[in-house]
């Protein structure tokens, strides 16, 4: 698969309002117009993955559908 290289600024991310108070399991998401970025809050330096714009929207409407649970 091509690589995405999404830009994300430093202010784009942010943690799920499902995240919770629980701070040892959160990740961070940044969306643009290429697709999303996802990364562990705890270690943002450590590395991200990045989504291409139509399969992020596939994956966002599979958890609003409930397909995956």
């Amino acid at each position: 698969m091509p690589k995405t290289n999404i830009e994300v600024a430093d202010s784009a991310w942010f943690k799920s309002s499902y995240s919770g108070g629980n701070e040892t399991e959160c990740v961070e998401t940044a969306v643009s117009p290429l697709g999303a970025s996802v990364r562990d809050s705890k270690r943002p330096h450590a590395g991200r993955f990045d989504i291409r714009a139509a399969a992020w929207a596939e994956f966002i409407g599979s958890v609003r559908d409930g397909d995956l649970s």
